[in-house]
Formats: structure tokens, C-alpha cells, sequence
């Protein structure tokens, strides 16, 4: 097996190469940090690599990664370079954190700077009042959400940002594993609220990139 890196990747989307790693066996993930680290010095970001699945990784690899536990996201050969455009990261709970800062490190990673906001979910909805100033400051608005996930309707009637909004598979019962959540923001009636899979904070910052990257290219 062979990861040839995708060099027209950032040219094409204005993102560099990412590599996800979940479902990948230790063989193949030493294979591909070991390839692309001895390639020209690219930026890569591994997505879903857990702590235990890190730690079986061979240690001289593994030493080439910039990896951060919190968001299971590993870097290899540094950042882009800061790029314009910020975003806001909104979580109901703190059992969403996982997932959302996912989408704070790649964002990172991108060369973009973002604010979390966490624990302004409806039960405690006061608490999105008290930071709705600073959420209004950002270019883009990520919501993230399980149970009910109420929170992205409500953010998208109160800021005129593009709000992204992730289903986190957060909660038990009928929410349990994300799926109340994400037909619940299908189903918003917050106008233009743009919706991914569930837990998905990755391909969440990845449409904010595409955003902020839309409106650097105006004139």
C-alpha cells in the first residue's frame, strides 16, 4: 500500500490533505505517517485518532504528530499560515465538546481562528443571551447539539451569520445516538441553517473554511 498526498488539494478546496483515521489498522497509519512524513513538509491533519489507538502507534511516528487527545486530531508538519475569517463554536453541553473540538483544531489547522462557547444549551438558554455579543462577533456560526438539539434553531433566529449545525450523538432513549438530533435540525424552521452528519465536527469546520474562504475571494 502506498498514500500518495493530494498536492492540488489546497489549490482545489482551499484545504490541505486530511487523512481519517478510524477504521484504519496501526499497520496502515504507521505506513502513511511514515510516507508523508518523509515527503516534502505538506500539512496533514488525522482525523478520529483516539488516545488508545495513538498510543499503539509506533513511538518515532507518533512523535511527528502534533496530536491533542481532546479532539482526537493529530498534525503533522504544522499549520497553514492565518488565514482571515473567524468562527464561533456553540455547543448545548459539555458532553458535545468532543466533537466540537474536532471542528476548533481543524479550523486551527486551516489557518482560521475560532471562540468556543459551551454549555448555552435550552435548558439553560439564559446562558446563550449572556454570550450572544461575542457569538455575533464571528464571520461563521457552529452549533453543536444532541438530544432534542434545539439550540440550532434557536441560534438561527438570532444571528445573521451562516450557522452550521452538528447532531452530536448525545443523550439516550430516542436520542440515542444522534438521530433525534439531526432529523430535529433537518426539520428547523431557523432559516438557512445548513446541517452534516451526526458528529461530524470535521466536515462542519470544513463548510465554515469553504465559506470564509468564498468571501476572501471577493474583490
Amino acid at each position: 500500500m502506498s498514500f500518495v498526498y493530494d498536492e492540488d488539494r489546497r489549490v482545489r478546496l482551499g484545504m490541505p490533505e486530511a487523512v481519517f483515521c478510524e477504521g484504519k489498522d496501526i499497520a496502515a497509519l504507521n505506513l502513511i505517517i511514515a510516507e508523508l512524513g518523509e515527503a516534502a513538509a505538506h500539512p496533514v491533519l488525522f482525523t478520529r485518532l483516539a488516545p488508545e489507538r495513538h498510543a499503539l502507534l509506533d513511538p518515532l511516528l507518533a512523535a511527528r504528530l502534533n496530536y491533542d487527545p481532546a479532539s482526537r486530531t493529530g498534525v503533522l508538519h504544522g499549520t497553514m499560515p492565518a488565514q482571515p475569517g473567524t468562527v464561533a463554536v456553540v455547543t448545548a453541553g459539555t458532553s458535545d465538546l468532543v466533537v466540537a473540538r474536532e471542528a476548533v483544531q481543524t479550523l486551527a489547522f486551516a489557518g482560521h481562528g475560532s471562540a468556543l462557547v459551551a454549555d448555552v444549551g435550552v435548558a439553560g438558554v439564559h446562558r446563550l443571551f449572556e454570550r450572544l455579543d461575542l457569538i455575533r462577533s464571528h464571520d461563521v456560526v457552529i452549533v453543536f447539539a444532541g438530544w432534542d438539539a434545539a439550540l440550532a434553531s434557536v441560534v438561527g433566529g438570532l444571528v445573521a451569520q451562516p450557522v452550521i449545525a452538528v447532531p452530536t450523538s448525545v443523550g439516550y432513549g430516542v436520542a440515542t445516538g444522534g438521530r433525534t438530533a439531526l432529523h430535529s435540525m433537518l426539520a428547523s424552521c431557523g432559516q438557512g441553517v445548513t446541517v452534516t452528519n451526526i458528529d461530524n465536527g470535521f466536515g462542519a469546520a470544513c463548510g465554515a473554511i469553504r465559506i470564509l474562504n468564498g468571501i476572501n475571494r471577493r474583490p
